[in-house]
């Protein structure tokens, strides 16, 4: 999803639609600071080869971010369920680089099934993950394995037996030395950086209390094709169907809540809350929420309400507030007030004329300069499992109206996502005979 709520130049290149006119303009904000000669000695090839797992607006962002983040990244390998999809993929890096860099993707190398990220995997140094959520755990777990560095879009699973997964490979990463980088892109962006540093400063003194928001008007839906399999129709239509999405809780709220829990300094210890189906509950949306609200309690007492929305006509907002023993922020205003409203710290004031370089670029930025210098080691993968269990056990709370433990949703048994799938398998949910599908209900809805 085209991730909101981020400042970025209004001609930056974003994973979801990329303009031209950007990523060469905005890339290299931190490796055009050092000497390509010297990242070409110190790496460990002069040429670092990429292959892109996941060919959707995505995967195609992120590749241009990729390539224009080293001037020696060469993308040789391309991986999708879906032929289609590839082709325009490979054709939009083209396009956007018109003949300014070398695109080899050989037509041998374009690798199309459930198996095809593996073929793509082995011939690079680094891959982008950017399939459907569901299937990043076995993407992961095999580039790990394989030695190779990694960018991964959140969030990083979608059910707990893949957070368990992640978990476990992100410690072998970090064991081999390989460099992870999660597009949780707020934590790369200069603005919240520089508020998360005036709190830690204790300008607001402790958390105690937090609102998050992600409310907007809904995403795309796909209608189904004749002669598509249910199975090629949920991969197509993904978002609407848990065991691929996770729903918009995890898919986009994640952001914010992953802001709470680094602000805080802690990830959730129970969640409780409440959600359904108003607007958007036709059969072409799947099996999905369109609205959840959590109340998150974490270990040290504070309390964050955390809100998403997915309805036409109604209020929007993408935004992050917190109220601490000292004052309060709001991340949007940028602006650290004290307990009597009076502002402490203003970011635009301070920044005022500067454009702040574009974090989805900065994210590929410190990825590479960190493989070609070894100056430090990016290890994203182990916060970006916690921050998508926290909005696991978040859904968790609000399909089964139960108070859902962080120990609980940690240790659930529930997998929704099989290993094995070919285009022969069955989808793992089901429409009935008139093409709905089961809807979790509050109260009836249980989980382990």
């Amino acid at each position: 999803m085209e991730k909101q709520g981020t400042n970025q130049k209004s001609n930056s290149v974003s994973r979801r639609s990329f303009v031209k006119t950007t990523g060469l303009a905005t890339g290299g904000i931190l490796a055009s600071s050092i000497p390509f000669e010297a990242m070409a000695q110190t790496g460990k090839v002069a040429k670092l080869k990429l292959a892109v797992i996941g060919c959707g607006g995505r995967g195609t962002g992120a590749a241009v971010q990729a390539l224009t983040a080293d001037p020696d990244v060469e993308l040789v390998a391309m991986a999708d369920a879906f032929q289609d999809r590839l082709e325009k993929s490979l054709n939009a890096i083209q396009e956007h680089f018109d003949g300014e860099r070398k695109i080899n993707v050989k037509e041998k190398n374009r690798f199309v099934g459930f198996d095809a990220y593996k073929k793509a995997a082995d011939l690079a140094d680094v891959v982008v993950l950017a399939t459907p959520p569901g299937f990043r755990p076995l993407h992961f777990e095999y580039a790990i394995s394989q030695d190779k560095h990694v960018f991964m879009e959140k969030p990083v699973a979608t059910d707990p037996a893949g957070v368990r997964r992640v978990l476990k490979a992100a410690k072998l990463a970090k064991e081999k030395q390989l460099n992870v980088v999660v597009g949780l892109q707020r934590h790369y962006q200069k603005k919240y950086l520089s508020l998360y540093d005036q709190v830690k400063q204790g300008a607001m003194g402790k958390i105690v209390s937090g609102q998050v928001y992600w409310n907007s008007a809904g995403v795309w839906v796909r209608p189904r094709e004749d002669g598509q399999s249910e199975l090629e129709y949920q991969m197509r239509n993904w978002y609407y169907f848990n065991w691929l999405c996770g729903d918009h809780i995890l898919e986009q709220h994640i952001h914010n809540i992953d802001v709470a829990n680094w602000f805080i300094g802690e990830y959730p210890k129970m969640a409780q809350g409440m959600g359904g189906r108003q607007v958007r509950n036709g059969k072409d949306h799947g099996e999905i929420f369109d609205h959840h609200f959590v109340e998150y309690t974490y270990p040290s007492g504070a309390v964050v309400s955390s809100q998403c929305r997915h309805q036409k006509g109604c209020h929007s907002r993408v935004d992050e507030a917190f109220q601490g023993s000292k004052g309060g922020i709001v991340i949007s205003k940028g602006i650290i007030t004290d307990l009597e409203g009076k502002e402490k710290f203003n970011y635009d004031a301070i920044n005022e004329g500067q454009n702040d370089p574009n974090p989805y670029q900065v994210e590929h930025d410190r990825l590479f300069a960190a493989i070609r210098t070894k100056s430090e080691l990016l290890a994203d993968a182990e916060n970006g499992a916690k921050s998508t269990l926290a909005a696991i056990m978040g859904r968790m709370a609000t399909y089964s109206g139960d108070i859902i433990t962080w120990d609980q949703a940690l240790n659930s048994d529930l997998t929704l996502v099989p290993d094995n799938l070919t285009w022969d398998s069955k989808a793992p949910t089901l429409p009935d005979a008139e093409g709905n599908y089961k809807v979790p209900v509050p109260g009836v809805t249980k989980f382990s």
